[in-house]
């Protein structure tokens, strides 16, 4: 290399040309042509080298300013996304919705479809619409002969004002609470009235007129506590003795009822005997009835037979002789009749042929 390669002028990138020459030239391979000459060379090659990077020396500088400004718009957009999305709710048909602001109800959704509440100061809260069935736990209740009993019911009910339920009872299990009070304070009352024969007689069952005049007064108590629901049903589903009364309300019903049977075999054999003497004074009365008449018919009939047997034997008396005897001889002549009659007699004569 030459000696001017290694000067600087004061040009970058002449001297790095000059340093390390250009890559196009760097390529070249130097041979001397065959054709030429017949000597035979060395061809020397010089390997490429890697041309150095330009440096820039007019770099402009970073706008902080800019990016800045771009990355806060950006990220406000998505923050306006997200709360956004994170205020929509979805209406459901079977269900509301509560807004609840600073605690407090400002309104409630009941159209399906989807709606937004204002962010951060509210809040939802959902209530189901349609019905509902809540088991009571077991309670006893004395009836209105002072018998223990254990009322095992249900009741049907639903949410009609959200806004009310939510002001006065705060969730639905409080709502709940108040409702089985008011239940069973009806049906303390009730029961209270009643007795307890007319509780378990199914033929003459009144728990139907309970269910319905519980019902009506619990909706009444609901309606003066405004606690934005309504009872559809009350039904007793259970009713059962204490443990410890069962036994002896078992033996007494027992004892009871044998009672009540003997009374009713009582009635009955009384009422047999009652109706065999009546039935046997008409038999009698028939039956005297019946040969009093007979009695009558045979008279006339012999009364007729006599005048007929008088009107023929006075005809031929004689004949009439001959056939008495006769029929005398069937009734006292047999196969060992033996007979002492004078022979003379007529009747002796009679009987050997001995006619006249």
């Amino acid at each position: 290399m030459s000696n001017d390669k290694n000067n600087f002028d004061g040009d970058l990138d002449e001297f790095v040309k000059k340093l390390f020459g250009n890559k196009k030239q760097a390529k070249t391979v130097h041979e001397v042509p065959k054709a030429e000459t017949n000597e035979e060379a060395p061809v020397s090659e010089e390997k490429p080298k890697k041309a150095a990077k330009p440096i820039k020396k007019d770099k402009k500088p970073v706008n902080l300013k800019q990016w800045g400004a771009s990355a806060a718009i950006i990220t406000a957009v998505f923050a306006m996304l997200i709360i956004v999305f994170a205020n929509l709710y979805v209406v459901k048909e079977n269900e509301y919705k509560v807004i609840r602001q600073f605690g407090e109800v400002v309104k409630y959704e009941t159209e399906p479809g989807l709606h937004m509440k204002l962010p951060f100061i509210q809040s939802i809260t959902t209530l189901p619409r349609n019905l509902m069935t809540h088991d009571m736990t077991e309670e006893e209740i004395s009836t209105g002969d002072k018998k223990r009993i254990i009322i095992d019911n249900y009741t049907i009910w639903r949410v009609t004002d959200p806004k009310a339920l939510i002001s006065n009872a705060g969730q639905l299990l409080n709502a709940e609470s108040r409702m089985e009070e008011y239940i069973y304070s009806a049906l303390r009352t009730e029961f209270g009235q009643t007795v307890y024969d007319d509780i378990i007689d199914e033929e003459n069952s009144k728990r139907g007129n309970i269910n319905d005049r519980v019902t009506k007064r619990v909706n009444e108590l609901i309606t003066e506590a405004n606690l934005g629901i309504e009872v559809v049903d009350v039904r007793i589903r259970r009713t059962d003795l204490p443990e410890e009364n069962e036994q002896a309300v078992f033996t007494r019903m027992v004892s009871e009822r044998q009672s009540i049977a003997q009374k009713y075999l009582s009635e009955g054999d009384a009422e047999k005997r009652s109706k065999e003497a009546e039935t046997d004074q008409k038999v009698q009365v028939i039956i005297a009835t019946a040969n009093k008449n007979a009695a009558v018919i045979r008279a006339e009939g012999e009364a007729q037979a006599a005048e007929i047997y008088n009107n023929a034997y006075s005809k031929d008396p004689e004949f009439y002789s001959l056939f008495r005897t006769l029929e005398s001889y069937k009734k006292t002549i047999g196969d060992e009749t033996v007979i002492i009659i004078p022979a003379d007699s007529p009747y002796a004569k009679l009987l050997s042929g001995q006619l006249q």
